[in-house]
């Protein structure tokens, strides 16, 4: 190899003093003779402005919390057929994610999992270092059209050609966007180039494939460059598990919180004191030893934000992922839930929706003591309550008032320690950075 041809392969700039720029030395009759190159410096600089510009448009932040982590593999309350489905989509966007390669297509219905499988892949290959792009398509036509303003930062050729060869894109929702004749050209344009490239793609679409635009369609449906996995999970957030169909539709709310896992929960290390770090540790601990073997009650209270929930939505996640059944609900929810019982076109009779909550396997009651306290209520929590202290169910409580403040009968069973461990979250306020809220410490009644 000519030392021209090392150059032009490698150009250097030994004394760049900031211009960024070289020209090759090449015969006047070369294809580059005359072009300004970026040199090793520049090209870091520019490579770094296309990662930040690629981040920019993902948006990922609010997306952080789906990753492969954070998923629910076996579902909630599915056949053993969708169970088997939902499970293969998992393990195809964990293999895609290891090594992406030709596209992977996710189809189903409203709420199934599949913008979280995308959202796993992309967040995973971001923290490798590597570079993706996560964007719904309406966002991105948006986008696209936002280059036309007189104000844009950037061109729309720049943006476009950010977009069609990104090292790995993930589209998002294709299909719901307007199907307009600039859209749908558009788009073809960048997932033709991305075909015929063979560049790594993640679509996710709630359509069927015949409803889509046929010239995307046939790439789509390219067996030998593309994998198209259907997802019969219903949806996430109306359908699961756990005693009933009903009570998972109206009460339980463990999939709205089914990110919070013990390997998503923040120690908080750099803003705490080294006494609150302790505290919460332990409280970590305390959650992942009820965890493996839940007995007996668990009481977690503090202030608001400090991470209680985040506890006992952990311990009932880990349940499910043992496939032991869980019920998540917060008390005011539970409450309203009943009342509903006695409403005109109730097909559920007060006493059946009772016995579901009361008789639970493993049983969250969240916020206790922000209920309306009325007679009434107050008389239903202890029913229940009672009912599950005297047959040792399993039962995690999280409450932001102190023990001494609770309906006396409850506070007494709470403070049997043979039965109850009851931890006080000594922690400020999480607002997930900023300031940050020190709260009056809640007195820590008692513990086992």
């Amino acid at each position: 190899m000519s030392s021209t041809e090392r150059r032009r392969q490698e150009p250097v700039c030994p004394i760049c003093k900031g211009v960024g720029y070289v020209t090759l030395d090449v015969p006047v009759d070369h294809p580059d003779f005359g072009k300004l190159i970026p040199c090793q410096c520049k090209r870091k600089e520019l490579e770094e402005k296309r990662r930040a510009e690629l981040r920019r448009m993902s948006n990922l932040g609010e997306l952080e919390r789906m990753t492969f982590d954070t998923f629910l593999p076996e579902g909630l309350g599915l056949t053993e057929e969708k169970r088997r489905n939902l499970r293969a989509a998992y393990e195809a966007a964990r293999e895609f994610a290891r090594s992406p390669q030709g596209w992977l297509i996710l189809m189903g219905g409203y709420g199934c999992g599949k913008t979280h499988l995308a959202a796993a892949i992309a967040n995973e290959v971001i923290a490798r270092g590597e570079p993706a792009l996560f964007v719904i398509v309406p966002d991105l036509l948006d986008h696209l059209r936002a280059t036309f303003a007189p104000n844009s930062p950037v061109t729309f050729d720049e943006r476009f050609e950010l977009v069609r060869s990104a090292p790995l894109l993930i589209l998002d929702d294709l299909g719901t966007q307007a199907s307009t004749p600039w859209a749908q050209e558009k788009l073809f344009q960048i997932l033709n180039y991305r075909y015929n490239h063979r560049l790594p793609t993640v679509i996710t679409s709630n359509c069927q494939l015949e409803d889509l635009e046929p010239r995307i369609r046939s790439r789509m449906t390219d067996a030998d460059f593309a994998r198209i996995v259907p997802i019969l999970a219903g949806d996430f957030r109306q359908s699961g598990q756990t005693l009933s169909e009903a009570l998972h539709t109206n009460l339980n709310s463990l999939v709205q919180v089914a990110e919070m896992t013990f390997e998503s929960f923040s120690t908080r290390d750099h803003e705490l004191t080294r006494e609150e770090r302790e505290n919460l540790i332990n409280a970590l601990a305390l959650a992942r030893s009820y965890a493996e073997q839940p007995d007996g009650w668990l009481v977690f209270f503090g202030d608001h934000g400090t991470g209680k929930t985040h506890l006992a939505a952990a311990i009932a996640n880990e349940q499910v992922r043992r496939g032991r059944p869980a019920v998540f609900v917060t008390v005011p929810d539970l409450l309203d839930y009943l009342r509903a019982a006695f409403g005109p076109s109730s097909q559920v009779s007060f006493d059946k929706r009772f016995e579901e909550v009361r008789r639970a396997p493993f049983l969250v009651l969240d916020d206790l003591g922000l209920e309306s306290a009325t007679p009434w209520a107050r008389e239903k929590l202890y029913q229940l309550i009672n009912y599950r202290f005297n047959m040792r169910l399993p039962t995690v409580f999280t409450m932001a008032q102190r023990l001494d403040d609770l309906d006396p009968r409850l506070r007494a069973r709470m403070l049997v320690q043979t039965r109850c461990t009851v931890f006080a979250l000594l922690v400020p306020m999480y607002t997930g950075g900023g300031t940050v809220h020190r709260a009056r410490r809640p007195r820590a009644t008692s513990s086992r």
